[in-house]
């Protein structure tokens, strides 16, 4: 059995999509993994969010908060950040965490990304990071349609995803550490899924060392 399994929580009553179930060994396996380099990747992700000072953020798989408490320091205090994930323990460690003086309020509450329980149109800024993979594809376009639905007309959307390694040996190590859904992320289709729910792509990128990321807005 892999690492990713091990981490795996309950399936949530609403959802067939993954949870975490055990954050301390995420937030271990995440520091690892980018070898020193995540809060530099994470801060990078937040200032290609798009997001603004003041604005209304939400998190969609927000997991740990680790991306939610960079927002929050990148739309100070007079902006709010929501976090959404399925899995109650990530949440309540995301609650213990302590933010940056001057960020803004982070939100956590359980929800899923294919049926977000949100007013149309309540947020300024759309973010998830490492969520998509964890839904069965079938699955994926629902989330991104919730994601333009509870954006504002001419708000941005960033979605990141994990970018496997191009060599065989590479994949494979992937493949027994955190899974199949990880070694074999179709990066490349991100874009295509994005357009398909409606969002104007602007952008794409890689943030070393395992990250791929699309910009997108919602039309006007």
């Amino acid at each position: 059995m892999n690492l990713g399994r091990l981490m795996q929580g309950k399936p949530h009553a609403d959802t067939p999509g993954v949870t975490i179930a055990t954050p301390r060994a995420y937030e271990l396996f995440g520091d690892v993994c980018f070898a020193g380099r995540r809060n530099r990747a994470f801060t990078r992700l937040a200032e290609l969010s798009g997001a603004r000072a003041g604005d209304r953020v939400l998190d969609v798989g927000c997991g740990t908060g680790y991306l939610s408490r960079r927002m929050a320091a990148l739309v100070g205090a007079d902006g709010a950040v929501t976090g959404v994930d399925p899995s109650p323990p990530v949440l309540d460690y995301a609650r213990r965490k302590k933010q940056r003086t001057g960020s803004a309020p982070c939100a956590y509450r359980e929800g899923i990304a294919e049926s977000l329980d949100l007013p149309d149109a309540s947020f300024d800024t759309v973010v998830t990071s490492l969520m998509l993979h964890h839904l069965p594809e079938e699955l994926r376009p629902a989330s991104l349609r919730e994601m333009y639905r509870v954006l504002r007309p001419g708000g941005p959307l960033l979605v990141v995803e994990f970018r496997p390694p191009k060599s065989g040996l590479g994949r494979r190590l992937v493949h027994g550490g955190a899974g199949h859904a990880m070694a074999h992320n179709r990066v490349d289709l991100l874009g295509g899924l994005i357009a398909d729910a409606g969002f104007e792509v602007g952008g794409h990128g890689d943030v070393r060392p395992w990250l791929s990321y699309v910009q997108a807005t919602r039309a006007r």
